[in-house]
């Protein structure tokens, strides 16, 4: 049975989730069913970065313990997420002359051109996580999606690059196999979540998956099927509860509390409502402080001031690729933060798309905590996972482009001081 297992690990700087599903045969074929989705708290990450790889290890060891009590079969291989706002994206080409006489491009002549591609300057201290197809150009025909099978002399692919930095990837690897976990992949989480979320009408289009977390948002924006750029932004909610604490004068527990229960992103749609009596979370929380009332008003005037921020750092990234009030099926809001009432419709305003909640589309759920916006990304790693043997090096396809040596090595070197 665990040769069937799939699971995604998604850690984020406030919670770590885990996502356990299964390969079974179904009426068409082989599926996936999900059997088991659990969290814990994340010690030892902030902004999507480790600090303290002690404390990360614990709190992995502490989630992987609570899944294999759950789906009851050990789990040994997951797909991890990866959020550090270090990430880079450029674009490359490469070139190459199709290999065959007859002149017909079969895959191998599209792995040397994105082979090619990849043969690009990369940054000392950053690591290639992934090598995406674009499109492609045979001879002179432009904007070829799949050119297997096609005629030519002369093979050209754009690719989209996305980088890490190395110290963050080898800090990642080094906390996860001690768990005595395996790595199979990272996955930017954008990309992860999208799997899960989007349709291929949606990319067609032109569609931004953000994924709004605790102290980070990261961004996929994809067109005509393809990815043409992510980003991870070091900005998230937790940003917005800090300013309400400030604003509040209020512990930091209390103001996330506050957050959740009674915050609103649009100062219009709050005003005129009643004084929001907090006395029953003062209580709870067991703060010794006078604070009984809050302003409905003033509470959504310090959120609506962060969230412009946030959606103005989204606007600057669309603006980079062009894309500003540009993407015809809009953007598609996944994470914790996207739970805070009013985010979703003060997007549409600031940044002139459609904007929707995240919901998933890809594959039958039916333990509703999976469907829940915090634990897309972990599902789509679980997707991402199954769809490793299709992906392909076709335009419509994403390509996971392995971590190469540092994992190996970071992967060697802990295989040796592991206990047996």
């Amino acid at each position: 049975m665990k040769d069937n297992i799939i699971a995604g690990l998604d850690i984020g700087s406030t919670a770590i989730r885990l996502v356990v599903a299964q390969k079974i045969s179904g009426p068409a074929g082989e599926e996936l069913q999900i059997i088991g989705a659990v969290s814990g708290k994340t010690e030892g990450v902030n902004r999507g970065v480790v600090n303290s790889i002690e404390e990360a290890t614990s709190s992995i060891s502490a989630v992987l313990e609570k899944a294999e009590r759950l789906v009851g079969v050990p789990i040994t291989n997951v797909w991890v997420s990866f959020n550090d706002p270090h990430i880079k994206c450029e674009k490359s080409k490469g070139v190459v002359a199709v290999s065959r006489s007859d002149g017909e491009i079969n895959e191998n002549d599209v792995n040397r051109a994105i082979e090619a591609a990849r043969a690009m300057a990369v940054p000392v201290n950053y690591e290639i996580l992934h090598v995406i197809p674009i499109k492609f150009a045979v001879d002179n025909q432009a904007d070829i999606k799949d050119p297997i099978g096609m005629n030519g002399i002369r093979l050209e692919v754009e690719v989209l690059i996305v980088q890490g930095l190395s110290t963050q990837i080898k800090n990642l690897t080094k906390a996860i196999y001690r768990t005595g976990l395996e790595i199979e992949d990272l996955v930017i989480s954008p990309l992860a979540a999208a799997e899960a979320v989007l349709s291929p009408k949606q990319k067609e289009l032109g569609v931004a998956l953000i994924n709004l977390g605790s102290s980070t948002t990261s961004l996929a924006v994809y067109e005509e099927r393809n990815l043409i750029h992510t980003a991870v932004l070091p900005i998230g909610a937790e940003h917005i509860t800090s300013d309400i604490a400030i604003g509040l004068r209020a512990p930091i527990n209390l103001a996330e509390r506050i957050k959740c229960e009674y915050g609103q992103a649009i100062p219009e749609d709050a005003q005129g409502r009643e004084e929001i009596d907090i006395t029953r979370l003062v209580q709870e929380e067991e703060i010794n402080d006078d604070i009984s009332t809050v302003s409905p008003k003033y509470l959504s005037d310090i959120i609506n001031a962060r969230v412009e921020e946030i959606f103005s750092k989204i606007d600057n990234e669309f603006k980079k690729i062009d894309r500003s009030g540009m993407l015809p099926a809009g953007v598609i809001f996944v994470g914790g933060g996207s739970h805070l009432e009013g985010v979703v419709d003060s997007s549409k305003s600031y940044l002139r798309l459609p904007a929707a909640l995240g919901a998933a589309k890809n594959i039958n759920v039916v333990i509703d905590k999976v469907k829940n916006p915090e634990f897309l990304t972990a599902l789509g790693l679980v997707i991402w996972g199954s769809n490793e043997d299709d992906n392909n090096y076709s335009g419509t396809s994403s390509i996971n482009a392995k971590l190469g040596d540092i994992m190996d090595r970071a992967k060697g070197i802990f295989n040796k001081i592991m206990p047996k």
